[in-house]
């Protein structure tokens, strides 16, 4: 059974400008409010309720070296977080967790860790991975979380409560970045599985989302930014780039991953850029007929 769990946070992403904040934790009420819970609701899922998340500060200013922004409020929220899906996951059910940002993800891997570890597929229109090893510019863990999650960070946010690694590169698949992804060769070297939106568009998303799967293991975390779409289609998010996925591709591509899925995490919709709430009624249709199958056929890994 699906149960839905929201995780308001935008503790990881940059200020839109200074001295402001960012809107994506503003979606799990947009995507309520589009319909996607009680579409869920019609097919059996039931509703974990919501982690807040603590005050976004814009600490540019003021946050010292080596530490990224908003981080003891980013740690205590995947604490938090990391304690939900676990209980959900001991009862027997799989966690939709409607974000927020990127950083969320950090959530899912402390809590799936702490139960023994499984695979992960990160689903994403970026690679998210950079790091203190690659970039003297690391901040925001929005666009670190994957090299966190897979213990490439400061320890403050890749070894929470000295569990870190969350996820084993070698089982970790990555789908979605563009060609130019600054990145991509040391992810190639590094993961498990890499694949492009161009690979998604020429191979078919049904196949790549196999090959992902296998990388993955029996069972694992489903991590979906919606940047994945083409700007062109999703333009509220917090970085559209163009040469992405369509909606049929995204859909498709959610419902090969789903079924083996623990559970899944949403992330990155920002509905400050989408006004007359197209893209969340959009999103509402994709996610709901790709991930109603969620969790249906795990595996105990």
């Amino acid at each position: 059974m699906i149960t839905m769990l929201s995780a308001p946070s935008n503790l990881g992403l940059r200020p839109p400008e200074p001295g402001s904040v960012p809107g994506a934790a503003k979606a799990p009420e947009a995507l309520r409010e589009a319909g996607l819970f009680a579409r869920f609701a019609e097919l059996g899922a039931t509703d974990s309720g919501v982690v807040l998340a603590g005050r976004y500060v814009d600490d540019d200013a003021t946050r010292p070296p080596g530490h990224v922004r908003n981080e003891g409020a980013t740690i205590d929220h995947s604490r938090r977080l990391a304690a939900r899906i676990g209980a959900a996951l001991d009862r027997g059910e799989a966690p939709l967790v409607i974000g927020g940002d990127c950083a969320i993800l950090l959530g899912a891997g402390l809590a799936t860790v702490r139960r023994g570890g499984i695979g992960l597929v990160h689903v994403d229109g970026h690679t998210d991975f950079r790091h203190p090893g690659n970039s003297d510019e690391c901040a925001s863990v929005a666009g670190e979380a994957l090299a966190a999650a897979i213990g490439r960070h400061w320890p403050a946010v890749a070894d929470i409560d000295g569990l870190g690694p969350s996820f084993a590169a070698e089982h970790t698949a990555h789908i979605g970045h563009r060609d130019d992804d600054e990145d991509l060769p040391e992810v190639r070297g590094i993961l498990g599985g890499v694949f492009s939106s161009a690979d998604v568009l020429s191979l078919g998303a049904a196949h790549v989302g196999a090959e992902a799967a296998a990388v993955a293991g029996s069972a694992y975390w489903l991590q979906v930014d919606v940047d994945v779409l083409d700007a062109a289609i999703m333009p509220a998010v917090d970085s559209p780039d163009p040469g992405g996925i369509g909606a049929a591709e995204l859909t498709a591509l959610l419902r090969e991953l789903a079924p083996h899925a623990v559970g899944a995490s949403i992330t990155v919709f920002d509905p400050d850029l989408d006004p007359d709430g197209r893209y969340a009624r959009l999103l509402v249709e994709i996610l709901t007929e790709g991930l109603s199958d969620l969790g249906t056929r795990v595996q105990q890994p």
